[in-house]
Parts: structure tokens; C-alpha cells; sequence
């Protein structure tokens, strides 16, 4: 609370009292008391005010300020009525009132949206799950009736598998500690389960595949990971040049294992690569008729996040490396070592 603020709406107060002290001198000296006895009062009034004033002040600014702090400390600053004490002055309930309404308002609107969000999510996960059976029934067909067309079919089948696995994991991606199971897992597995799930894509682009040095084990997700690495290998097929390779490999540190998935397409220009994760995001390379959505490296990081796996991006104008970093406890890296 500014000390300035505070006189100037202290104003009529203080012109009350001074109108009352003039008064008061004029009755007592037309009384016939003596100056310095009216200056000696006058003077006397003038201290009590200005104490009084001066009190109400630091009381005033103290409460205010701890009122202030705890506003600040509190996540959701519109429940601040629920730990402030009820005020003793009317004026002050009053205003206290207000906020209880606006607060209880508040509540309202937010328990609506999370309904509102919650059904939505329920009925986003509930037509992927749905939309999966004719995809999978197709995917039985193709691969039932073998010709190139088929193999067409099934490549254009793993992109829209693709897209509803990253519009499931995007409404999951909130809640994520509700959907994932960390365990022990095999690290070539999970990347040869994900070059399977883009085995027709990465055919139709011709794209050469090498893995090295990939027999490390980790504790983490792997259906997480899985999807992951899906939007890691889309990416570096959507943006392949002539001849394009990609090369899965791990290298071991103290207490991390590295698992990088390079590749030798456009690359990402330097001034693009600190935001490549920000939602939305697609970049020079997004914007030249490769509809990007700018979601899939967002929903990566995040899910990185969420899991404790360190994401990192390395292109040096063509190729470009993506680098998945798993944390090992004591334990582990006692077993592997």
C-alpha cells in the first residue's frame, strides 16, 4: 500500500480534524483562554492525529501485504477468500462478499469446462478406438490380396494409423501417469516393434535401416517410447531427400543410455531448431507443402517429460539426429555394468 495513496484518501479525515481544531481555538480564545494554551491543545490534537494515522497505516500495510503474499503463493489466486479472515469492518465484508460470489462463480464455470473437456476426451479416445477396427480390418485385406496397389493401401494405412495414435495420445498426454506402466524393457525391441508398425511407409519411400549397438535394457514405457519413436521414423520419412537412410544406435554414459535415431533428409535450419517442440510450431520446413501440424514433436516432448527421458535435437542443415536420453538408477547400472 503506497503511504501517498493512503493520505490522499485520508483527506476528509484530516480536513474534518482541522476545521474541528480552528473551531475549537476560536471558542477558546473568545473564551478568553490564553494563545499558547489554544497552541499547547492545537498542537496536542495535531500529535494524536498524526499517531493515530501513522498506526492505522502500519496496520493497514502489514495486513495488506500478508494478504498480498498469500495471493501470490496460492496456484488458483481466485480461492483467496477461503484463507482470508472474515473482515470486521462493514465496508469490508461487504467487498468480501463480492469475492465469495466471484469465487463460487469461478468454481461454476471451471467444474462446467472440466465436464465439458472430460466428455470430450471420453468421446475423442472412444471413436479412435472405433476407427481402429475398419483400419485393422482393411490392413487384413490388403495384406490378404498382395499387388502394388495393396501395398499402397497398407502404406496410406500406417499414415492414418499414424494420426489417430497422435490424436489418442494427445488427449491422453494430460493425464499420463493414469496410462503408463514402467518396467524393464529391451530398447531393440521397441525399435524394432516401431520400424514393423512403419514397415510399408518405409518401403514405399525405399528407405535403408541400420541399428547398432542397440542391446541395452531400461526402465520406462515402451508402448510410450513406441509411439515416440513412430512419430520420430514418420518424420524423417516425410522428410527423406534421394536415397534416404535412417540409423538407429546407443551409446552408454555413468548413470544414462542414449538412444539416437539419425537420419539423412533436409534437416532443420538453425534458427528453427529451439522451437521444433512448442506446440503448434512447424517451421520453414513445415510450411513448404508438407502438412505439418506441429504436433507430433510437441506431444514427444512432452511425453519425454512426463517420463523422464531427456529429448534433445541436433541438424546441421541437412540430417538430422534425434537424441532419447534414459535415466538408470543404482540398481541398473549394477545389472548392466
Amino acid at each position: 500500500m503506497s503511504g501517498r495513496l493512503y493520505l490522499k484518501n485520508q483527506v476528509p479525515a484530516i480536513l474534518v480534524n482541522l476545521i474541528g481544531m480552528l473551531a475549537l481555538a476560536l471558542f477558546l480564545l473568545a473564551s478568553g483562554n490564553r494563545l499558547q494554551t489554544v497552541l499547547f491543545i492545537f498542537i496536542v490534537w495535531l500529535i494524536i492525529l498524526t499517531a493515530y494515522l501513522s498506526v492505522v497505516y502500519y496496520v493497514r500495510k502489514r495486513y495488506l501485504n500478508k494478504l498480498l503474499d498469500m495471493t501470490e503463493q496460492l496456484e488458483e489466486r481466485y480461492l483467496i477468500p477461503e484463507i482470508m479472515t472474515i473482515p470486521e469492518k462493514a465496508d469490508e465484508q461487504v467487498f468480501y462478499q463480492i469475492m465469495k460470489m466471484a469465487e463460487k462463480s469461478m468454481l461454476e464455470k471451471i467444474g462446467a469446462i472440466q465436464n465439458e473437456r472430460k466428455e470430450y476426451k471420453e468421446y475423442i479416445e472412444q471413436w479412435i478406438h472405433e476407427v481402429k477396427t475398419p483400419i485393422t480390418a482393411m490392413k487384413l485385406l490388403c495384406e490378404n490380396n498382395r499387388s502394388p496397389f495393396a501395398r499402397e493401401i497398407l502404406a496410406e494405412l500406417e499414415n492414418i494409423n499414424q494420426y489417430t495414435e497422435q490424436a489418442l495420445y494427445y488427449a491422453r498426454s494430460e493425464h499420463t501417469e493414469k496410462d503408463y506402466f514402467v518396467r524393464e524393457i529391451d530398447l531393440c525391441d521397441v525399435v524394432h516393434s516401431a520400424i514393423a508398425d512403419n514397415k510399408y511407409l518405409l518401403r514405399q519411400s525405399n528407405m535403408t535401416i541400420t541399428i547398432e549397438d542397440i542391446e541395452n535394457r531400461v526402465y520406462t514405457d515402451d508402448k510410450w517410447v513406441r509411439f515416440i519413436l513412430n512419430q520420430m521414423i514418420g518424420n524423417a520419412i516425410k522428410y527423406r531427400t534421394e536415397h534416404p537412410a535412417l540409423h538407429f544406435s546407443t551409446i552408454k554414459t555413468n548413470d544414462r543410455i542414449v538412444l539416437s535415431i539419425s537420419d539423412n533428409g533436409i534437416g532443420i535450419p538453425k534458427s528453427d531448431l529451439p522451437r521444433i517442440f512448442e506446440k503448434g510450431f512447424t517451421g520453414r520446413n513445415g510450411r513448404t507443402g508438407k502438412n505439418s501440424t506441429g504436433i507430433g514433436l510437441y506431444l514427444c516432448k512432452r511425453l519425454c517429460d512426463k517420463l523422464g527421458i531427456g529429448l534433445t535435437a541436433y541438424s546441421e542443415n541437412k540430417g538430422t539426429t534425434i537424441a532419447l536420453s534414459f535415466q538408470m538408477n543404482d540398481f541398473v547400472i549394477g545389472v548392466q555394468g
